[in-house]
């Protein structure tokens, strides 16, 4: 058996940069839910890159503090291995926590599969060692294990239950703990044996090199932690100087004479408050207004950017509707369906999942 120690600045250095890639992970996540799919999608996918390479940057560092009386490698191909199945074991824990039913149960399971995650990543890493053989047994892997997953559910539990910003900085102590208590309890249970062979599955790393790679993930981490953090404190009221003024913002010129219509050759003006609806017609519109169906010279994105003022709202791309006429709305599954009373032509308007949000807003809803 080998004899061992740690580099001290390393192993500080280590729980750094565990606690970055933990703050920086959660708060990119925050209110990602509320986003469409696809930019929840990429935001998860940012996150997951983030926290899994955070854990695979923190055990490297600490690695590299590792002083054994030998010289010894790292498997290129196994140490990239560690790496991804960090990445997508995490990735995994947001999706669940991000596309389903937020619940202590989903909490759970993402917080066990995180934990797991810090594991598996550990353990493929350890087994990239060449020259040198860690060596442990069932009891040691199983105590490492329960403090990874009992540490990431918590991690998960605080910083998802509520997500404020106090539970962010918790769940990232919690995170950057579970990951650094891991590392530690595992390596404290580990042994490590001289051994002549190699049995390499891809080129070998020495310590300079890996340090290489090491640090430009350090770096990429740390550049997007303070890119992050920048926002995390929004600036208060007292914080802005009254000296200098935001410069006021021109008003729209008010809508004077109406919404323009044509009928038997001539144009009339109807008052916006009496229109329901208005619905895209090549490069005009049409105007929907009691039982009438009335042709108006503008197009929907000119009657948009008028009526905006007037509360009117995008509820698809060929329909404008103003929420003070809608008598009923009806949710589906990831749309909906505006209704009017007493608009004979127009019973009702398709809203788009794009648009959702800001009609159910405009309705209180």
């Amino acid at each position: 058996m080998l004899d061992y120690s740690h580099n001290a600045w390393l192993v500080a250095a280590s729980l750094a940069v565990a606690m970055m890639a933990g703050f920086t992970g959660l708060y990119l996540t925050h209110g990602a839910s509320k986003l469409d799919d696809q930019k929840r999608k990429l935001v998860v996918a940012l996150a997951a890159i983030i926290l899994g390479g955070g854990i695979w940057s923190m055990h490297f560092v600490a690695m590299l503090g590792l002083q054994l009386p030998i010289l010894f490698y790292y498997d290129a191909l196994i140490t990239l291995i560690s790496a991804l199945v960090a990445i997508l074991m995490v990735g995994l824990a947001l999706l669940i926590l991000h596309f389903r039913p937020r619940t202590m149960g989903t909490i759970v399971v993402a917080g066990v599969i995180v934990g797991l995650g810090i594991v598996v990543m550990h353990y493929v890493g350890m087994a990239g060692m060449e020259l040198c053989r860690p060596v442990y047994n069932l009891w040691d892997v199983v105590t490492s294990t329960l403090a990874s997953v009992v540490l990431s559910v918590l991690a998960i539990w605080v910083a998802y239950d509520n997500r404020t910003q106090r539970n962010i900085l918790l769940g990232t102590v919690c995170f950057g703990l579970a990951v650094f208590t891991m590392h530690f309890v595992a390596t404290g249970l580990t042994e490590f044996v001289a051994s002549d062979t190699a049995g390499r599955a891809g080129p070998a790393l020495n310590n300079q090199v890996l340090a290489m790679g090491v640090t430009v993930s350090v770096f990429l981490i740390c550049g997007a932690f303070l890119l992050t953090g920048i926002t995390f404190i929004e600036p208060t009221a007292a914080d802005v100087s009254p000296s200098a003024p935001e410069p006021a913002r021109e008003p729209e010129p008010p809508l004077r004479a109406g919404v323009p219509f044509e009928r038997e050759g001539q144009t009339f003006f109807a008052q916006p408050s009496n229109i329901a609806a208005i619905r895209a017609e090549g490069h005009y519109t049409v105007l929907y207004m009691n039982a009438e169906k009335l042709f108006c010279p503008w197009s929907i994105t000119e009657a948009e950017t008028r009526l905006a003022p007037d509360g009117f709202l995008r509820a698809h791309r060929s329909y404008l509707v103003n929420p003070k006429q809608v008598s009923q709305f009806e949710r589906h599954k990831d749309n909906g369906t505006c209704y009017f009373d007493g608009v004979d032509a127009l019973a009702k308007v398709p809203v788009s999942r794009s648009r959702l949000t800001d009609i159910r807003e405009a309705l209180g809803l």
